[in-house]
């Protein structure tokens, strides 16, 4: 197919993994960078052979960019959004979509005016681990799935990010930082999600940051950092999600399991592209590790963004599509307004459930 330019607005920490994966792709080229740090721009087209760095304005104003890559701060994710789509540009975005669904309700409005395309990550859920628990799923191996579970706790990232703060201000917190992959990879294995409960918590209104170069500083904690939710998807699963950053000593708690009535399975850190897949069948004694049907298990940031370009290329549907996105962050603001009302909270958006990927792709390419 006729190769993509694109161009990437946001030379920060998460960038270097976007422009090794987009490189893997022959349908990607990525003509420039912009940063509001011109060093970091500089920078990354120097290590990954970006062939001009520009101001986002530039970036925006040239025809030859068709699609922008968005891998700014979550505060800007919309507004970066709405200029590339106002500039013409097809746009994909790292997650979330954005920080509140006021904000992300005029960017889908606006890309359906201008007749553009709207990405988002996390992409994670195209890699093979998770593309072998959907087609396990969809094979029938564990039944009619009855429940789910889906875990993610840790302490933290004051102790190892080098700029934390943004984590505990608005548009941060566990969910809005980790929730995307795990109720992503829910809403591809199971459907969308129809009303969710829940309570939401802090263990400590400031943090101190033991990371360099910002040891010793305080940061004013604004949001919430442990959620505990409830589920109820369209197709009758119910769901359980917790999503922490105040569990400080470990903790036994699997990351992601699938409940059916002939068996369970055990899906893979959602914040991956690989397994390990787990299945134990009922009246099995053990799990059993499953051989990956489907390749894609490095590291592959940018996989979205390749099938959007696929996907405009030939006029189907993008997986990582901005319906998926908006319903997922619909779900994750709804968490706190179920903790806030004491009330279960209807869920207005929804998806379809995004395609499976074919098996047997060679390396590089996306559609059979």
């Amino acid at each position: 197919m006729k190769t993509m330019n694109i161009g990437v607005i946001g030379c920060g920490k998460i960038s270097g993994a976007y422009f090794k994966g987009c490189a893997v792709f022959d349908c990607l080229r990525v003509v420039a960078c912009a940063d509001l740090n011109r060093a970091a721009a500089e920078a990354k087209a120097k290590e990954f052979n970006v062939p001009r760095v520009c101001s986002v304005e530039e970036l925006l104003a040239d025809p030859a960019v068709e699609l922008v890559v968005n891998l700014t701060v979550p505060q800007a994710h919309a507004p970066v959004n709405r200029q590339a789509l106002a500039a013409g540009k097809h746009v994909y975005v790292e997650k979330p979509f954005a920080v509140t669904r006021e904000e992300a309700k005029p960017v889908l409005a606006l890309a359906q005016r201008k007749k553009l395309r709207v990405g988002s990550a996390p992409d994670t859920f195209l890699g093979g681990g998770i593309q072998t628990c959907r087609k396990l799923i969809d094979d029938g191996a564990i039944g009619r799935p009855v429940a789910a579970a889906a875990f993610m706790a840790c302490p933290g990232h004051e102790s190892w990010h080098p700029s934390p703060e943004f984590y505990y201000k608005v548009g941060g917190g566990p969910m809005l930082d980790m929730g995307p992959y795990y109720l992503t990879a829910l809403v591809n294995l199971l459907g969308p999600i129809r009303r969710v409960t829940g309570a939401t918590g802090k263990a400590f209104a400031e943090r101190t940051i033991t990371s360099q170069p910002l040891a010793g500083k305080v940061i004013h904690v604004e949001v919430p950092t442990h959620y505990a939710g409830v589920m109820d998807f369209v197709n009758g699963v119910i769901g359980t999600l917790v999503m922490s950053f105040d569990v400080f000593a470990g903790h036994n708690l699997p990351r992601l399991e699938i409940y059916g009535t002939e068996g369970s399975l055990s899906v893979p850190d959602p914040n991956t592209f690989r397994g390990p897949v787990r299945l134990r069948r009922k009246g099995e004694k053990e799990f059993v590790e499953v051989p990956l049907t489907h390749g894609y298990t490095d590291n592959m940031r940018g996989m979205g963004v390749a099938d959007m370009a696929y996907a405009i290329r030939s006029g189907r549907p993008h997986r990582a599509n901005g319906a998926l996105a908006f319903h997922v962050l619909d779900v994750m603001q709804s968490f706190q307004e179920a903790s806030e009302s004491g009330k279960h909270i209807k869920i207005k958006s929804t998806c379809e459930r995004p395609a499976p990927l074919p098996t047997g792709l060679a390396m590089g390419t996306l559609d059979a």
